[in-house]
């Protein structure tokens, strides 16, 4: 099993976290394939060495391209911009205002994490001034055939420097409330005309305020947006009331990360999470949260952060008491005749009365293992499992059927009072009663995450029993996987508000893994 970093908008990658069995050898792309590219929105400051940014591109299935190249049309842009290729590329003009770059080697796509390209610097020259905008048009070949492209805008803005407040600490019980200062400061040598702070918090960091200059995704804190005028060298601070949900895990740590940004930085990421599909958050109905020093709302010129580096301030919450978990593995009873194909949900549901959350680390809640029945043959598995050998898994070969044991990669969020479940199919090639197979739920494995302090060790394991005689019985599996729903879809939404950072990738990956192991 291989490692995983984190995946955050802090590393500039995802949120919420996929199976790895999905990054499997992509096999060659399909005619059928569908793409989808997208390139962030750029507000780039006059004056400045530019930005530099990379177009992303997601399929509809697992794929290699070959002979790649992109173009860039800012010929609405000529003379205020200019385009050159940055690292990973061989870029060269195709006419004026056109950039043409062409892959140096082929490019993998994985159906969650997408495509990435090499980076070009778009800088502004010495005839850009506050206010110039224009489209950006990008289209990507593959074997000389055009997939896909997109539009996306480039302006011309004021450059600032933000500068996120020192790191806080908090205690607090499941249930519990605790405050946490929110403090900017203006590094930089122009004054800010206002500021939005983003939140990447923990499942179980709540609050139950709703200002009128904050969004919200159910208890989830998505952004707020001050109007407050920053001097230079001075900083802003206001004062946030949180809560613990009630089945936070306990005891362990919470964490959040604020990361501010100015308003035109936040529309250009607003731009794209809107494209793919990302859920809106709702703006509160309450008052108006406030830094030390309000100013009157004007118009204001395009700002844009050159150095989002130090964006960033801390909160981490340790989390007092004990409240654990009780992962039940879900085996079934089948009954069929030889040649019969029998589907069948399999996994653990998690009793609570805490929710596991290791979407932090982006590692495994538990791991599973499904023994295949004596008498037949599992012709179809999820893609989260990989045939097993002894305590060694054949990630490589992920989803593949005809294994006599699988070991299962459920992911890194457990809803407390859910199921999570992936379909196999087994052929009955030999009708035997009480043919019997398990699935074992907490099994020690050399990799990151899993869980070992379950409240019931007694029900980790469940049968799978094909052709049971009577009074015979194989736990529960006929009652399907479950979508969706409740306090899960908050958490995907929810913790969907960090993809503001990131962008169209994390949202993605959280949207496409539901088609996987489902709570």
């Amino acid at each position: 099993m291989p490692t995983h970093s984190t995946r955050r908008w802090l590393a500039g990658l995802g949120v919420v976290g996929a199976f790895v069995a999905a990054s499997a050898s992509p096999a060659v792309a399909a005619p059928a394939a569908e793409f989808e590219l997208y390139f962030e929105d750029v507000t780039v400051a006059a004056d400045s060495s530019g930005v530099v940014r990379s177009p992303a591109l997601y399929s509809s299935e697992s794929t290699v391209l070959n002979k790649v190249s992109v173009r860039y049309d800012y010929r609405s842009l000529t003379g205020k911009i200019t385009l050159a290729g940055g690292l990973g590329n061989d870029c060269a003009a195709d006419g004026e205002g056109v950039l043409l770059c062409n892959e140096s080697f082929p490019v993998s796509v994985d159906e969650l994490y997408g495509g990435f390209f090499g980076e070009v610097v778009i800088a502004p020259t010495d005839k850009a001034a506050t206010g110039d905008a224009g489209e950006l048009k990008i289209s990507l070949k593959a074997a000389g055939k055009e997939i896909a492209s997109y539009a996306s805008r480039i302006r011309v803005g004021e450059g600032v420097d933000l500068q996120g407040g020192p790191d806080t600490t908090a205690t607090a019980a499941p249930g519990g409330k605790f405050q946490a200062p929110l403090t900017v400061i203006n590094a930089g040598t122009t004054e800010v005309d206002g500021v939005v702070a983003l939140f990447d918090s923990d499942y179980g960091i709540r609050t139950k305020e709703r200002f009128d200059n904050c969004l919200y995704v159910d208890d989830f804190l998505f952004a707020c947006s001050f109007d407050e005028k920053i001097p230079v060298a001075g900083r802003a601070t206001a004062t946030l009331n949180y809560e613990l949900a009630t089945d936070t895990y306990a005891p362990g740590r919470e964490y959040s990360y604020i990361r501010f940004m100015t308003p035109a930085d936040l529309e250009d990421l607003l731009g794209i999470r809107e494209d793919v599909g990302a859920e809106k958050a709702r703006r509160g109905t309450g008052k108006t949260l406030s830094l030390k020093t309000v100013s009157a709302r004007a118009a204001r010129a395009a700002q844009t952060d050159t150095d989002p580096s130090n964006n960033f301030s801390g909160l981490t919450v340790n989390v007092t008491g004990k409240n654990g978990a009780d992962l039940e593995a879900i085996g079934a009873t089948l009954t069929g005749k030889k040649g019969a194909v029998l589907s069948t949900p399999l996994g653990f549901r998690n009793n609570g009365p805490a929710t596991l959350d290791y979407i932090r680390s982006d590692s495994a809640v538990t791991y599973v293992d499904v023994t295949v029945p004596t008498g037949t043959t599992a012709v179809e598995v999820p893609m989260e499992c990989a045939p097993r050998t002894g305590d060694n898994a054949a990630w490589d070969k992920a989803g593949t059927p005809g294994a006599a044991s699988y070991r299962c990669y459920p992911g890194p969020f457990a809803p407390a009072g859910e199921e999570l479940t992936g379909e196999f199919k087994f052929r009955i090639d030999k009708v035997i009663a009480n043919a019997t197979g398990t699935v074992k739920v907490n099994v020690p494995c050399e990799c990151e995450g899993g869980f070992y302090e379950d409240l019931k060790p007694t029900n980790d394991s469940a049968k799978i029993l094909v052709n049971a005689a009577s009074g015979q019985g194989g736990g529960e599996g006929d009652g399907g996987a479950l979508p969706i729903t409740g306090q899960s879809t908050g958490l995907i939404a929810g913790l969907g508000v960090l993809l503001l950072g990131v962008g169209v990738g994390g949202y993605l990956v959280a949207k496409r893994r539901r088609t996987r192991f489902v709570a």
